[in-house]
């Protein structure tokens, strides 16, 4: 069973150095970021071994959230071998998610 992984500082870079990745920026008090979390549970055991699913909690990594120009949460960047090349802002079908995941594989 796949799982998101959880990103900081300390790992960040290792985990989306390589591959597609989804970051997902979220925080506790967040209803959109609470909506959309199953669906990014389940992105982490559809895509396991294809792309790493990442969820940063913006209360407890600011300083992340301030590196990549966090604004509003739900954001959603997507990076391919440790370069932005894309993001969403607010929540979003799970479609638009795999459809997004998919034109970087």
């Amino acid at each position: 069973m796949g799982k998101y992984v959880d990103l900081t500082p300390e790992n960040f870079k290792q985990v989306t150095g390589s591959g597609v990745s989804l970051v997902d920026f979220w925080a506790p008090w967040c209803g959109p970021c609470r909506m959309i979390a199953p669906v990014i549970e389940e992105l982490a055991e559809e895509f396991e071994g294809k792309a790493n699913i990442c969820k940063v909690n913006t209360d407890e990594q600011q300083d992340l959230a301030v590196e990549y120009g966090i604004r509003s949460i739900p954001t959603i960047i997507f990076m391919k071998d440790g370069e932005i090349v894309d993001q969403m802002v607010g929540a979003s079908s799970k479609q638009a998610f795999v459809d997004k995941i998919n034109s970087f594989l």
